[in-house]
């Protein structure tokens, strides 16, 4: 039962986390409410991240909505800084990263609502100074915990003049990057639960192809609202089930 449990939540997950990114505010918490280690939670995620975010990336770049150049851009600065959290990660006590997790949940939360992305842009992704120094912050915020990465790379090829689709195969690429990077530090330190990730890694590839197909479809505004209402009740489970 709780194989399926884990199947059904990297699946829904990743496919809210395809479309506008935060996938990890739903699967995460979701597992710390299981009762899992939350090193190892955030290792499952990291594992399961690493492979399901490269399939749903394969099939944006097979529809040439995303180019080589850019990919291999994309991918040394986040690699790094996911890296660099889970390294970070690695030294924190587990009562450290509870409360770490619950603040960073709730900047991830207020983050959807900063700036004005609209995708309205179709510029190619070029790693300035700016955009660098951004992704290698985000890759670090992915390596130590991760939930909300994925939109906060979302909203910066937004600012970037990034399309919604080109923006949703580059935040998988960096997704994968960054999870590559901190899966490293993870497995190395025996974080890891094997049959648990792997339930979790399977759900999220099929959830991954899903949100792939329906990003053709969908608008970013269509997810947040609901997005923003889970964040928040997760937020409250996590601090009574800790806290209460």
């Amino acid at each position: 039962m709780e194989y399926i449990l884990l199947y059904f939540i990297g699946f829904a997950a990743t496919t809210l986390g395809t479309l506008a990114g935060g996938g990890g505010l739903i699967s995460l918490p979701a597992m710390l409410l299981m009762g899992l280690p939350v090193h190892s939670a955030i290792g499952a995620n990291k594992v399961s991240n690493t492979v399901s975010s490269f399939s749903s990336f394969l099939v944006i770049y097979k529809n040439k909505e995303v180019t080589v150049k850019e990919a291999f851009t994309v991918v040394p600065i986040s690699l790094a800084g996911g890296i660099t959290g889970g390294v970070i990660a690695s030294f924190l006590k587990e009562e450290w990263m509870i409360v770490i997790a619950i603040i960073l949940l709730t900047f991830a939360f207020i983050s959807s609502f900063l700036g004005k992305a609209d995708f309205e842009g179709n510029e190619s992704f070029r790693a300035t100074k700016k955009s660098a120094t951004s992704l290698y912050g985000i890759g670090i915020y992915d390596g130590v915990f991760g939930p909300g990465s994925g939109t906060l790379a979302l909203y910066l090829f937004a600012r970037l003049k990034v399309s919604y689709l080109r923006a949703v195969g580059l935040s998988r690429i960096m997704i994968f990057s960054s999870c590559f990077g901190a899966s490293i530090s993870y497995i190395s330190t025996g974080k890891i639960i094997w049959p648990l990730t792997i339930a979790l890694m399977l759900g999220s590839i099929s959830g991954a192809q899903l949100g792939v197909r329906l990003a053709r479809k969908l608008k970013t505004e269509h997810v947040k609202p609901l997005l923003r209402i889970v964040t928040v009740l997760l937020i409250i489970q996590i601090g009574v089930k800790y806290f209460g």
